[in-house]
């Protein structure tokens, strides 16, 4: 693993520094308590503490969000990401990193090094990667408890580590070492992601605005997106973080039904609908079918 990561993970049991260690193939992460977590042939640690309360969505669920996504349909949302990370970091940068993260051959004065940016809540590190595309000298940690989603976030980019992690448990993470927080339609921890935030960072948050997928939600009776979706964003965030800032970004896509079925296929939905009517009623959808593309960009700063 990057040692750039690695200086800023933390034993998910007592909170110590990790290192790793190889013994023949098998590489693992120990704390100095000699607690292990395994790094997995494909590339992801497991950094649970205990088991976790759900396996996260299903290796369909992955392989269709990583199938719509690389088509560039949430291109929109991505660029959005990258360009509020980069405004970030450089406010992080403009007041310098914790000391404890700057290796000892970094000059005084340098603003180094590497800001560290997490995905919680990952999936397959699409926007991680989009994010890190955009700032050269930042690392990226993929946090997810879906397997089949780490295994495509830990090959999402070069600078970039995927572990599994449950998010309502205490992340692996030391205080205060990421600059920025992404958390794209994924739970938030507001009381973890306030601990691991740079004071200087921010935790940007994407969720669907209230017309997001309209056309699909009403013909294929889709579950329907929260009126106060926003204001419980914010409900579990206060006492944590301010709201600096909100943004909608919207965009028409144009979609054929397998597309659609892609889309359908890759949300919350795929948990609840049922496969025969949703069929019959994509394959009734007109080839193409438009769709609205509406979320809600939310910069958080830590108070």
């Amino acid at each position: 693993m990057d040692d750039r990561i690695l200086a800023r993970l933390r034993c998910p049991v007592c909170a110590e520094p990790l290192a790793e260690t190889t013994a023949g193939t098998a590489r693992a992460l120990r704390c100095p308590r000699r607690h292990s977590f395994d790094i997995a042939r494909q590339g992801y640690v497991n950094l649970l503490a205990g088991r976790a309360p759900h396996t996260g969505d299903s290796a369909e669920m992955v392989a269709a969000r990583a199938d719509f996504l690389a088509a560039g349909h949430y291109a929109p949302v991505a660029a959005a990401l990258a360009a509020a990370a980069v405004r970030v970091a450089d406010r992080v940068r403009a007041v310098g990193p914790p000391a404890r993260f700057v290796p000892a051959d970094v000059p005084p004065g340098d603003a180094g090094p590497y800001p560290l940016v997490v995905d919680a809540g990952a999936g397959t590190g699409w926007y991680l990667a989009a994010v890190l595309a955009a700032l050269p000298d930042a690392v990226g940690l993929a946090l997810d408890v879906a397997k089949p989603a780490l295994r495509r976030a830990a090959r999402a980019h070069p600078r970039a580590a995927a572990a599994l992690a449950d998010t309502w448990q205490r992340l692996p993470l030391a205080d205060r070492s990421a600059a920025v927080l992404l958390n794209v339609f994924a739970p938030r921890n507001g009381a973890e992601f306030h601990r691991v935030l740079d004071p200087a960072g921010a935790l940007l948050v994407v969720t669907p605005a209230g017309d997001h997928l309209a056309e699909l939600v009403a013909a294929l009776d889709l579950l329907r997106v929260d009126p106060a979706k926003a204001d419980r964003v914010a409900g579990s965030l206060s006492g944590q973080f301010t709201e600096e800032s909100a943004t909608e970004h919207r965009a028409r896509l144009e979609l054929s039904r397998t597309e659609v079925a892609t889309l359908v296929g890759m949300g919350p939905s795929a948990w609840h609908a049922d496969p025969g009517p949703l069929a019959e009623r994509i394959a009734a959808l007109p080839e193409p079918t438009p769709v609205t593309l509406a979320v809600r960009l939310a910069v958080h700063r830590p108070r």
